[in-house]
């Protein structure tokens, strides 16, 4: 086992950028990726007015957006940002089709929600969207704050047509956890980011915090941008109010795994969900790249629960292919975490029971490093470097309801050149990462080691 670094370089605290400049990495050909926590950039946070290092994700967005002259079609899982909101309604002021679909537990504004309705999540989640609308600081929102703060409601009152997956008559699909933007039929964004102060800043509450670890790639191809038109208006339908003929989950019917050109790098599309029984879901595709890896595979996840994933891993290991890991520390010590496999825990849940086919590693890889991020931070991302030449990301977690019910995107994407800005991440993490079992980890296997024994394998 490696030892533990009490480095933190990695850490999602607020700071500047230390000593020269990293080296601008070339970038493949109509091809742009950002991370809202890199070295080397920084930007004025909207939450403080203050320096952070980092990407501004949101900036990214908004001038894509400005850059649109026919049509914008946006599917995402949420939209709090008020800034992207703005864009979007002056996007459709200068005559652009503006198009959104939403996940149902993000499209109602928050000036609409009641307190006796929500969760205590939910209610938190809106006591920050509260503080960042109070601009005055007086701590009382006027109208034209809560309003100005909304940014569904800034859709809503100038009128930008939006879905929600009960559009088609449901209750609402497992998620509709897309992250994607099309732009004139030419231009595609997407990646891990969802578009809110969390996902791209931090939280107003906890000033520490510099949002969840994310990024976000443009592509400019029509033949790429063709194919998520077409995702979109699956959704779509005939839009809001009409016919029930949206369809989300497992309504659609996947062509399977496409390709497209951008530029010269060729990347590979497949949209969720899929039937488990179908020939090739999501969990089988990266399994089919984990395959392929001949000497390294470098993953940062924020979910890791896929059981058939860690026999392929376990199989490349045995293959002398070097894997590093880098889960989220949220969800790396769940029960049903396939990190806690790759380290040779077994963990019960709150039943004492073991995960079905659970089947821990007979020696603790070396390559598991937790991510060390600011208190209130997630690692976000969903991304896999295979070999230094190949992307594997999108909006699906390593996950069996990413694969078989959510909405998602997951790209493949062959590029050396790529690959590096994703290794680059990947090594900024990496120092400061705590290795193998985690202190969080070996506190909640004693307490349910405790409670439960040995735990007893579930039928």
């Amino acid at each position: 086992m490696l030892p533990v670094l009490l480095g933190c370089a990695s850490c999602s605290k607020a700071g500047s950028v230390q000593g020269n400049a990293p080296t601008e990495l070339p970038l493949p050909e109509r091809i742009q990726v950002v991370f809202n926590h890199r070295d080397g950039a920084r930007y004025r946070s909207p939450l403080n007015d203050q320096w952070r290092n980092g990407d501004n994700l949101e900036k990214f967005v908004i001038t894509a957006i400005e850059q649109a002259q026919q049509e914008i079609l946006v599917a995402v899982q949420e939209l709090r940002l008020p800034g992207i909101a703005d864009a979007l309604v002056a996007a459709k002021q200068r005559g652009v089709t503006v198009q959104m679909v939403i996940e149902n537990s993000f499209s109602q504004p928050w000036g609409d929600l009641h307190e006796a309705d929500m969760s205590l999540h939910e209610r938190r989640r809106v006591a920050h969207l509260k503080m960042l609308a109070d601009r005055n600081h007086y701590g009382e929102l006027s109208p034209t704050e809560r309003y100005r703060g909304d940014a569904m409601q800034i859709l809503r009152r100038h009128q930008i047509p939006w879905i929600d997956d009960r559009e088609d008559g449901s209750k609402g699909s497992g998620l509709m956890h897309h992250k994607f933007m099309v732009i004139d039929t030419q231009r595609v964004i997407t990646g891990s980011a969802n578009f809110s102060h969390s996902g791209m800043h931090g939280d107003p509450a906890a000033i520490q915090t510099r949002g969840n670890v994310n990024h976000l790639l443009s592509f400019k191809s029509t033949e790429l941008a063709e194919l998520f038109k077409k995702e979109f208006l699956l959704m779509w339908g005939d839009g809001p109010g009409g016919a029930k003929d949206s369809l989300f989950g497992l309504a659609k019917s996947q062509p399977g795994i496409q390709a497209a050109k951008v530029g010269g790098t060729r990347i590979e599309v497949l949209f969720a969900p899929h039937a488990k029984r179908q020939k090739m879901n999501g969990l089988q595709f990266i399994a089919k790249q984990i395959e392929t890896s001949k000497q390294s595979i470098d993953m940062a996840l924020f979910i890791f629960s896929a059981q058939a994933l860690v026999h392929k891993l376990w199989e490349q290991v045995q293959s002398d292919v070097k894997v590093r890991l880098i889960p989220d520390p949220s969800f790396a010590s769940r029960s049903y975490s396939e990190v806690l496999d790759l380290l040779d825990v077994a963990l019960p849940d709150h039943r004492c029971k073991l995960e079905v086919g659970n089947k821990p590693f007979a020696v603790p890889l070396e390559g598991v490093g937790t991510a060390r991020l600011a208190s209130g931070d997630k690692l976000h991302q969903k991304f896999a470097v295979i070999d230094n030449k190949k992307v594997i990301t999108g909006s699906l977690n390593w996950s069996p309801a990413a694969a078989h019910t959510n909405d998602e995107t997951l790209l493949v994407i062959h590029s050396p050149l790529l690959a590096k800005h994703f290794t680059r991440e990947m090594d900024r993490l990496w120092p400061g990462a705590e290795l193998g079992v985690t202190a969080r980890m070996r506190r909640k296997l004693e307490r349910q080691q405790l409670k439960c024994g040995s735990g007893k394998q579930m039928e």
